[in-house]
């Protein structure tokens, strides 16, 4: 698919939205995956796009489906085979690219503060990735998202909804950063289509601020809820979940800091999401 944009992951959550955006603006795609038979890479197909078959540990894989592509959506993830597997995948799919010889930028999706030494391990590893895009002699920018708003809508916060409790490892009046996927799509495909003007720039993105007591009372009021936010001891949960507790501590005690009034004052034309926006349109009916 001569001149089209590659989005990896695109049958995920951040390359879906990405994908989807790039669309809706009539721009070519690629949607790279190793499910090209899912329900998922279908709606693409059904909104234009075409799928390639890639996987991170078969470069050749990569090569075919990059081949005459003009610029790349990249994302990588730790959690199917870790921080140095997230390297390692991140690392042959931007060679890869690199080497087309057609590819004259790359878009790659980080982590909202990677860059400031958090000892984060998946945070960390993001950032190693980053590093070596700089040095493939190719145009790059490096977007860092802050928390998914779509967490909300996974376990175990739907259950804690129903029982009208939203219960996270933090303060009640400390600020979160959250964003929608759908903004890190607009904002992704802005950067794949105006790459001079991104060219060379890492920047954090959000949409929003809130407190966890605003939170639980913005999905208490889009779902029809009375919810009261608890605060869970931070031992607690990195009891449960050892592998992400640097995070948690780093959440609850440091945060994530982003320029959220600046992005929305220089970037209108994302169309940037509240939470309450983005609470009003998801379907809380699952709820019941």
């Amino acid at each position: 698919m001569s001149g089209a944009i590659a989005v990896a992951g695109a049958t995920g959550t951040q390359g879906g939205a990405t994908a989807r955006a790039l669309l809706r603006d009539g721009h070519p795609v690629c949607a790279l995956t190793r499910s090209p038979g899912s329900a998922a890479a279908g709606e693409l197909v059904r909104l234009g796009a075409r799928v390639a078959y890639a996987d991170f540990a078969d470069r050749a894989s990569l090569d075919a489906a990059l081949a005459g592509c003009t610029a790349l959506f990249a994302v990588t993830t730790p959690f199917t085979g870790g921080v140095e597997r997230e390297v390692a995948d991140g690392i042959t799919l931007l060679e890869a690219a690199a080497a087309t010889g057609t590819i004259e930028h790359v878009t790659l999706t980080s982590a909202a503060n990677a860059d400031r030494d958090t000892g984060i391990p998946h945070f960390d590893s993001k950032h190693r990735v980053e590093r070596h895009l700089a040095t493939l002699g190719i145009g790059w920018t490096v977007i860092a998202p802050a928390v998914f708003m779509e967490q909300y809508t996974k376990p175990p916060t739907p259950q804690g909804l129903r029982d009208g409790v939203f219960a996270r490892a933090m303060a009640p009046g400390r600020p979160f950063t959250l964003i929608a996927a759908e903004d890190i799509g607009a904002f992704a495909a802005r950067t794949l289509t105006s790459p001079a003007e991104f060219a060379g720039r890492r920047i954090d993105i959000a949409s929003d601020v809130r407190t966890g007591k605003e939170i639980a009372s913005i999905l208490g009021a889009a779902s029809g809820r009375e919810v009261a936010f608890e605060e869970v001891p931070l031992e607690q949960v990195t009891a449960r979940a050892p592998e992400l507790g640097p995070m948690f501590r780093y959440f609850a005690t440091v945060g994530l800091e982003v320029d959220v009034a600046g992005l929305r004052r220089d970037h209108p034309e994302i169309g940037w999401h509240s939470l309450a926006e983005w609470a009003a349109r998801q379907n809380w009916d699952l709820l019941a």
